[in-house]
């Protein structure tokens, strides 16, 4: 009951493990109002509360580098469909709007979380928050406020600069101050007055509802601005020894992650040669089998062919025996004498009849004869093909196992600003020398970011024109409306002309 802000700010970042504390600070509303923990006050009395518009296609992206950091890589035998059932990772709101089941989501968020393979836990986070900040209204504070005609406006104060929105489109913003381009910013009572560092440009002033309004608004923009400079200030000693352990810590993790990739691709190798020879040895074993079957359709042929060559040649014998009895009818009967002519006619022509048969008899044994040693031929060969086949069944039974493996070649792995009060007065005031100076950094690094951010946007686009047909228009918001709007006339918003690289500013901490 008696804590602090800075007593629960301390404890949150004990808990988180934060030593860039500078960073950060517990964000929450009152009365509609965004406002930051007072450090000096009591917590009891404050609230938190916090939303922020993402698009359909940035919220399946956000999705895959969630999943990849609490599953590691995409493993297909391991990351079945369904996996991603229990999970919540896209907003009511998006899920709402298309026509689509939970399958299908799951298929898309699955199909980008394939392309993180290779990213530890806190390179998909960092990836997450590199996304989360490009969101149009992504660490802006928003005040209501009204112009010198009354026009009721809203102020947004981020990381970039300060954004003068209309009260219907938080997401585009009217007009821009960047950091680096205002010079002093103060109030008096419920007047605001922000002067650009041009002084060919029109001093910008508006009323808000309260004097602590204005207080916050001024907090914020010294806080936001402390950090604008620090980021381009060379770093103190704490944080070069921050960084350099962190370098430490980095190396270490990449050694260790190439330990585990070592591992793993002698694991997958391994594997793959179990896997090799398991089909070797089935090869092996087919082949044995084969070797046998022709073995024994040899052992077969061989003794059908002997058996019918021994058949071959007793008919033969037969025929022979045959041929010899008709040879002695013959002589026999030239031997017997015939009186008569009707016998001579009689016997002649028995004679020649017998001498016809006694040729074919010939013919025949020749035949048999030749039929019986071209049996005795194949004989032979099927003998000689027996050999061969119980041989290779030899070479197969002593084959070695394993063969020889290769070895895994292991891979090695302060400028100060001025500001017074007076009163319910502040102001205060920014270097124009600084200023100056940054304005050429900060349009370098701009191009530099629209480089490396041009490939997401092809992935982003991508999916919006695939998940376009299935939306159901009468379910659309305002925002959705107004960021189809902006991404048609080419994604105008805050970020097109003072976007840059770790675009940070004061974060608010959930809890």
């Amino acid at each position: 009951m008696k804590w602090k802000g800075k007593d629960l700010f301390d404890l949150v970042c004990r808990t988180l493990g934060l030593r860039e504390t500078w960073f950060f600070g517990l964000q929450y509303t009152i009365k509609d109002t965004v406002a930051w923990l007072k450090m000096d006050k009591k917590v009891k009395k404050q609230i938190l509360d916090e939303k922020i518009y993402c698009p359909p296609e940035a919220s399946v992206l956000l999705a895959s580098y969630a999943v990849q950091a609490k599953y590691g890589d995409y493993d297909p035998s391991v990351h079945k469909r369904g996996f991603l059932a229990q999970e919540e990772l896209l907003p009511k709101r998006v899920i709402n709007l298309y026509q689509m089941t939970p399958e299908m989501w799951e298929e898309r968020i699955t199909a980008w979380y394939a392309e993180h393979r290779g990213r530890a836990r806190d390179e998909a986070e960092m990836e997450y928050l590199k996304i989360a900040q490009d969101l149009e209204m992504y660490g802006v504070n928003y005040f209501a406020i009204r112009n010198k005609k009354g026009t009721e406006l809203l102020l947004g104060v981020d990381a970039l600069g300060l954004h003068i929105y209309d009260p219907e489109n938080r997401l585009t913003p009217k007009i821009s101050f960047p950091w680096n381009e205002i010079r002093n910013i103060s109030y008096s009572d419920k007047e605001f007055t922000i002067k650009p560092l041009d002084k060919k440009i029109d001093v910008f002033k508006f009323n808000s509802s309260k004097l602590r309004v204005n207080k916050l608004i001024l907090q914020l923009c010294i806080g936001n601005h402390d950090l604008f400079m620090r980021r381009r200030k060379a770093d103190s000693l704490e944080v070069q020894q921050m960084k350099a352990q962190a370098r430490e810590e980095k190396a270490r993790k990449q050694m260790e992650r190439q330990r585990l990739a070592r591992e793993k691709q002698m694991r997958e190798e391994a594997e793959r040669t179990r896997d090799e020879l398991e089909r070797r040895l089935l090869q092996m074993k087919e082949e044995a089998t084969m070797a046998n079957e022709a073995l024994m359709r040899s052992e077969e042929t061989a003794d059908l062919l002997a058996e019918k060559a021994q058949i071959t040649e007793e008919e033969a014998k037969l025929l022979a025996q045959k041929a010899a009895e008709a040879e002695q009818e013959m002589q026999r009967i030239k031997a017997t004498a015939i009186r008569t002519e009707e016998e001579k006619r009689l016997m002649e022509q028995k004679v020649l009849e017998a001498e016809v048969l006694a040729l074919k008899m010939a013919e025949e044994s020749e035949r048999r004869a030749k039929e019986a040693d071209q049996l005795k031929q194949d004989l032979q060969e099927a003998r000689e093909a027996e050999r061969r086949a119980k041989q290779k069944l030899l070479e197969i039974a002593t084959k070695p196992t394993y063969p020889p493996m290769n070895p895994i070649p292991a891979p090695l792995p302060p400028d100060i600003p001025s500001f017074n009060l007076i009163g319910d007065s502040l102001s205060f005031d920014f270097k124009d020398t600084d200023m100056k100076r940054l304005s050429m950094e900060i349009e370098k690094e701009k191009v530099e970011y629209m480089e490396k951010s041009k490939h997401l946007q092809e992935q982003l686009n991508e999916l919006k024109t695939e998940i376009e047909a299935l939306k159901l228009k009468e379910r659309e918001t305002a925002l959705d409306i107004l960021h189809n709007e902006n991404s048609d006339r080419g994604g105008s918003s805050k970020h097109n002309t003072i976007k840059k690289p770790q675009a940070q500013g004061r974060r608010p901490i959930c809890i």
